[in-house]
């Protein structure tokens, strides 16, 4: 990558006009809306992107790979590197910190955890590196924009369908966590803790982190069903824990005593739509992968030379059996 030297009013202009897209000077901390450092070539350039995944063992995150690939494929000026974490903290440091080193053009991450990765995250965005974070926040505000859910709103609207249909006479619910640290996780629970306030009758008796994986969801349900005789509702913070729990109850013949329900209703033959669909989940929610709207946010960045707003928030709907078959045809219209 080539310095461009221009005149310092000249750079003054561009750093206003280009913003998120623009000049060779690194920004300052007190400066944070300063330009990038990397020239916005528009159409006739070549950008380089690195994606930094927390991990790829979740079917959610492998999907937002898939859709951040599929959305790139369309855009002729991109080439998408892919960096797996494998949930953990300090490879996920080492790979942003690679990336810097190559001098990419663009940074999309999903955070393994909040505080582990703010410092990189910043150390990128003050080097000129814009920076699209996506899902998972960072702390601070050292990025060009972040895209996701609103996990309290999807935390709440899975409180008041618990209280509300499946539990209106009030019963014991059982709540499977995502990883702690993870800023969904600590959300999901406040809006569902809120969403159930209406209803004093529902009880949250127990609490396990799965951290969003099946296999430790299963584990944790077989915990909590060992202590716990009266179980009614099981409240997951995605679909593969709350598939986890099932399968635990199956397996000692409770999973009719009580409902499941999940987050996430990837629109895949494993996800949770199709579990609702199949009458596993009582209910999932949707919790779009963000890939498209990534790639939309770079392509404005890098190609346009435009900015983007600082926080795009994606809607959710719920999924249950009347809607299940439905939408899971409208996501896989070819089949």
């Amino acid at each position: 990558m080539r310095s461009v030297k221009i005149p310092l009013a000249a750079a003054a202009i561009a750093a206003l006009v280009l913003a998120g897209c623009g000049t060779t000077n690194e920004r300052t901390s007190d400066s944070p809306q300063a330009g990038a450092s990397k020239s916005c070539k528009g159409a006739d350039g070549k950008y380089t992107i690195g994606m930094s995944q927390a991990n790829v063992a979740e079917p959610y995150r492998q999907r937002m790979d898939d859709d951040i690939k599929a959305a790139a494929a369309t855009v002729p000026q991109f080439e998408v590197k892919f960096a797996d974490a494998a949930q953990d903290n300090a490879k996920q440091v080492a790979d942003v910190e690679n990336y810097i080193t190559q001098q990419i053009d663009l940074l999309i991450i999903s955070p393994n955890e909040a505080k582990p990765l703010t410092a990189v995250v910043k150390k990128a965005y003050d080097k000129g590196i814009p920076v699209v974070v996506l899902d998972r926040k960072v702390e601070g505000d050292a990025y060009t924009g972040f895209i996701g859910g609103d996990n309290v709103q999807i935390g709440t609207e899975a409180g008041k369908y618990i209280a509300e249909k499946l539990l209106p006479d009030g019963g014991n619910v059982v709540e499977l966590k995502g990883l702690a640290g993870a800023t969904p996780q600590a959300e999901r629970h406040e809006g569902f803790l809120a969403g159930i306030k209406g209803n004093p009758k529902v009880k949250v008796i127990a609490a396990a982190s799965g951290d969003w994986l099946r296999e430790k969801g299963q584990a944790q349900m077989d915990a909590l069903l060992k202590a716990n005789p009266k179980i009614d509702v099981v409240y997951s913070h995605n679909d593969p824990m709350a598939e986890g729990a099932y399968l635990a109850a199956k397996a000692v013949g409770r999973e009719k005593e009580m409902k499941f329900t999940g987050i996430d209703a990837l629109p895949i033959p494993s996800g949770g739509i199709k579990a609702v669909e199949q009458g596993r989940l009582s209910a999932t929610f949707t919790y779009p992968t963000n890939g498209k709207e990534a790639i939309a946010a770079a392509k404005k960045i890098l190609v346009d030379c435009g900015t983007i707003e600082k926080s795009q928030t994606l809607p959710t709907r719920l999924i249950d059996a009347s809607n299940a078959a439905k939408i899971y045809a409208e996501e896989n219209p070819t089949g």
